[in-house]
């Protein structure tokens, strides 16, 4: 699956994209890429053992709040989409 990373985010990651061998759930992933990009990254996309108030993922530009949220199951061909919340005005 592709996975895309946004602003801080990729900074954390360090890369823009990686295509990573992966089947599993959205929460899964994320522990799989803390695992991967190390403390910052994690400390940027999770609160514990959830998803941060600081952060949309996306599954195939779907917002994972309207699927099943970290449950939301992954198959190989889907694009994950990972941003910061941004606010201004």
């Amino acid at each position: 699956m592709k996975v895309k990373f946004f602003a801080s985010i990729r900074d954390c990651a360090g890369v823009k994209e990686d295509t990573v061998a992966f089947s599993g759930t959205v929460g899964e992933l994320l522990q799989f890429l803390s695992k991967r990009y190390g403390d910052s990254f994690r400390k940027a996309v999770l609160a514990g053992d959830q998803v941060s108030d600081r952060v949309i993922i996306l599954v195939n530009g779907r917002n994972i709040v309207h699927l099943a949220g970290t449950d939301t199951v992954l198959g190989e061909e889907d694009e994950v989409s990972i941003f910061p919340v941004v606010a201004g005005g």
